[in-house]
């Protein structure tokens, strides 16, 4: 729509919305972005001056200075457009200026009156109101921050769908962003993504990000704490037969320590536990749609990193090929998947426990972990992440997953408390843990089990295909090819927690 045709706040909803659409950035389905511009517009139509300011900013792209364009903040901060919650600022920074965006990465310009940060009443989500920064130290060379025409979008097709290796995603937007795309920055040999991460934050930005987040109590672990944790031991935790965990990957990162140069309480991080570490930091197993394929491979500790492969040399030590495993219910499809795994992944194991992600393969690996879906700003457990070829990235903060282990253990043993007392006669008075709660949400509280808490100890990763509301298949077990990491110390970890407080019966896992 030129600009002569531009609507003003006196038009019908529909033609806003319709003039809006035609600006967005191509990184959010179709159906998301007109269901978020669809509520702004509503929000706005009994404030004119402000509705006359998005059409002015929008249309023009910024060219044209604008007013504030508020709001109302909500209790938590986040808004919530089609089932998915995020902090409105950054939805509409990503609808009409950058697809790629992280929450953490917009300031606010000094004239906004209602910047989010501001923490007024009412919210600017005026796109042209904030500009995007990345954290000093980053190699801005390989960043492209407003990228337009094909490359600019986030599909979701599998990867060797294309003739070749893809490097970057390609435009669709008729898909939805539940798998959240991670492309990688360049081929600098420590390579940086404009996502901020804990790492890329200031400790007064991470603590900032932490009291927003979907873990309101849970705050961002260092991602640099190099601590003398001796993982000489004997001790290898009791592991479950089969549990349900998941794996996240993301953008390619620089080694974290850069990023934390004069936090030493942070940079120096006193052990968790004083319990001797595990020998082993992790143990792989092997999935070919839901039937676990060979032995679980285990990690020494010794190996700090260990590569997971497509090829056929024997497996030991540092790495865990795929190749060799043998499954006579194997499939074409699988067959045909499995030959673009090839290089793999690489897994790292830093400090006491934070594990991070190299993906070496040329094709894309899909993950799935709690610490991601938190960094972007998703529910646990809401999103799958899609790493692409290059990317480095950190997948799991032991300190953090600590932490929330902690307060749902605590959470479960409160509920159970004020259940038993309910049903004892003896109501819980205002004064205690919720006060008179609802049954229906003391009970699901008290429903915590321990299988829910060792979630949170696992990381799953499928290779070449994803799964979630982008695709056809919904659950990593119907994705051809896929691992298992079980992480031994935050494992060892939750044993710890189990035995200070009880816990409800474990609940089947997905």
């Amino acid at each position: 729509m030129s600009i002569t045709n531009t609507p003003t706040s006196n038009d019908a909803c529909l033609s806003i919305v319709h003039s809006l659409m035609c600006h967005r950035q191509g990184g959010e389905s179709e159906t998301f972005a007109k269901r978020a511009i669809e509520s702004l517009v509503k929000k706005l139509k009994e404030k004119k001056d402000e509705l006359d300011s998005l059409i002015t900013a929008i249309t023009t792209n910024g060219a044209h200075p604008s007013k504030c364009v508020t709001i109302q903040r909500t209790l938590d901060g986040r808004l919530q457009v089609a089932g998915r919650k995020g902090f409105p600022h950054v939805i509409y920074a990503r609808l009409w200026r950058w697809p790629d965006l992280h929450k953490n990465e917009l300031k606010h310009v000094k004239y906004c009156q209602f910047a989010f940060d501001l923490k007024c009443d009412n919210v600017c989500v005026n796109p042209y109101h904030y500009e995007r920064v990345v954290s000093p130290g980053i190699d801005l060379s390989g960043l492209t921050l407003t990228p337009s025409g094909p490359s600019s979008g986030l599909i979701v097709k599998d990867e060797y769908d294309f003739d070749g290796p893809q490097s970057l995603p390609s435009l669709d937007g008729g898909h939805s962003i539940q798998t959240i795309q991670h492309p990688p920055s360049g081929s600098r040999p420590a390579p940086s993504e404009s996502f901020a991460t804990p790492n890329l934050l200031t400790p007064a930005e991470a603590s900032t990000s932490a009291s927003t987040s979907s873990f309101p109590a849970i705050a961002a672990g260092s991602g640099s704490a190099s601590s003398t944790w001796s993982r000489n031991s004997s001790f290898t935790p009791n592991l479950p037969h089969h549990t349900n965990g998941h794996l996240q990957h993301h953008p390619p990162m620089p080694h974290p320590t850069h990023y934390w140069p004069v936090h030493n309480e942070l940079a120096f991080q006193p052990p968790i536990s004083n319990h001797p570490a595990p020998d082993y930091w992790c143990s792989i197993a092997y999935f070919e749609m839901d039937v676990q394929v060979g032995e679980t491979f285990k990690v020494p500790s010794s190996c700090p990193i260990v590569t997971v492969d497509g090829y056929v040399d024997p497996s030991g030590g540092d790495r865990f090929c795929l190749g060799q495993l043998s499954n006579v219910h194997r499939t074409e499809a699988i067959e045909r998947a499995r030959l673009h795994i090839g290089k793999g992944v690489q897994l790292e194991c830093k400090g006491e426990g934070d594990v991070w992600v190299r993906c070496l393969s040329d094709h894309a690996v899909f993950v799935q972990s709690y610490y991601l879906d938190r960094e972007a700003g998703r529910a646990p457990g809401d999103a799958v992440h899609k790493i692409y070829p290059s990317a480095y990235i950190k997948v799991f903060d032991l300190r953090q997953c600590h932490r929330q282990m902690q307060q749902q253990a605590a959470t479960a043993q409160a509920a159970a408390a004020a259940q038993a007392a309910a049903v004892a006669g003896n109501i819980p008075g205002p004064g205690s843990v919720g006060g008179i709660a609802p049954a229906i949400s003391l009970s699901a509280a008290a429903g915590i089990g321990v299988d829910d808490l060792r979630r949170l100890c696992i990381l799953r990763m499928s290779f070449v295909k994803g799964w979630g509301p982008d695709y056809p298949r919904q659950s990593i077990k119907e994705t051809p090819c896929w691992i298992e990491i079980h992480l031994h110390r935050a494992l060892q970890l939750l044993d710890e927690v189990l035995h200070t407080m009880p816990i409800a019966d474990p609940q089947p896992l997905d």
